[in-house]
């Protein structure tokens, strides 16, 4: 693998263009990706860009152009700037698969607060109504100052995951 970094300095914009020569191993994985198994829509995607950018020996059209492939594979151009520049700082395997997701779920509802909105759900619902609802037990619990702030579908969730059902 082997590329070429072209930097271009535009009214104090900086430009890179990236020039991609694939190795004749990767041409041939591409293009199994591309013929045979199952892959992600981003793997087709990035095959199929990384093929037509491809300025190396091995590369079957040398002379299209970002705006072709823009055109063939109706995607835009930032699209296929960011598959090269992932390919070249990341790596082949990298540019072909989503990278995994660094965002961590703190749960809202733990174990306590389960069981304060089963003994809820449990009791009498205020009066005019003649059962709870899930925004009605939201509130309630908000207002008994067990939580801050709860939405009614995390009251869904818990109330679903004890199988506890309001409609009794």
């Amino acid at each position: 693998m082997t590329y070429i970094f072209i930097i271009f300095a535009i009214k104090n914009a900086i430009m890179i263009l990236y020039t991609i020569k694939l190795s004749q191993a990767e041409v041939e994985d591409l293009k199994k990706i591309i013929n045979k198994g199952s892959h992600t829509s981003q793997s087709y995607r990035a095959a199929y860009i990384l093929l037509n950018c491809d300025k190396g020996e091995f590369s079957e059209n040398l002379k299209i152009t970002n705006e072709e492939i823009c055109k063939i594979l109706r995607v835009g151009a930032r699209t296929i700037d960011r598959v090269k520049k992932k390919f070249i700082e990341e790596g082949f395997e990298s540019a072909l698969e989503r990278r995994p997701s660094t965002q961590t779920y703190k749960k809202k509802a733990d174990g306590d607060l389960e069981a304060k909105l089963v003994t809820l759900c449990c009791s009498e619902p205020p009066q005019g109504f003649s059962k709870w609802s899930l925004r009605l037990l939201a509130d309630k619990m908000i207002e008994l100052e067990y939580v801050d702030y709860i939405s009614h579908v995390t009251v869904r969730e818990v109330l679903k995951k004890t199988n506890l059902n309001l409609g009794r």
